[in-house]
């Protein structure tokens, strides 16, 4: 609970109250390897923010495979977002890459407590607008890098945790070929 207080308190906006009220409605829950948050044709009903763990946001192609899209890391939210926002089902899973624990603050409690006030208000709109670079950065940087660009880029954001990340959700979120991922590993090293 700490990292999520902390991190509360980043946004310089929020009482010792309101940090209180707003981590009194966390649930926390243990997820093993491989184990869902959401999945597709789910409803999202709750945000997560991630303690411990990597997780990984994917959907499913017609053809059957998976493409991956997302990484996510302690300190971030998770949550299927078009879903949470209309309450309809998701069009993606999130899975636990590793073993993780998350907080998890309910849609109900969310739009109970904190988007009555100013500062939740203040709070959930940087949320949104932090998810909406984030996604902007993603489609950009498809658009604009190299896969050896990019793959540094999620090597210099994340040394700490791209071990743990099997290589074929590296490399569908690259975009390429297991096989062009190895090439591209290979020159980095060099």
């Amino acid at each position: 609970m700490q990292e999520f207080t902390t991190y509360l308190r980043s946004f310089n906006i929020f009482t010792a109250q309101q940090l209180q009220d707003i981590t009194s409605l966390c649930e926390r829950r243990h997820l093993v390897k491989g184990e869902f948050l959401v999945q597709e044709t789910q409803r999202c009903t709750a945000v997560a923010f991630i303690e411990k763990g990597i997780f990984r946001s994917f959907y499913t192609q017609a053809d059957g495979t998976d493409m991956t899209y997302c990484f996510r890391f302690p300190n971030d939210f998770a949550a299927a977002y078009s879903s949470f926002i209309t309450g309809g089902p998701s069009i993606e899973s999130i899975q636990a890459i590793t073993a993780a624990e998350v907080l998890l603050i309910k849609k109900r409690d969310i739009n109970q407590s904190l988007a009555t006030n100013l500062e939740g208000a203040s709070f959930l709109r940087s949320i949104a607008e932090q998810q909406f670079l984030e996604l902007e950065h993603r489609v950009f940087g498809l658009q604009r890098l190299s896969a050896k660009e990019r793959y540094q880029e999620l090597l210099d954001k994340h040394p700490n945790y791209i071990q743990h990340i099997p290589l074929q959700y590296i490399a569908s979120y690259l975009g390429i070929s297991a096989r062009h991922l190895s090439r591209v590993r290979r020159e980095i090293s060099f």
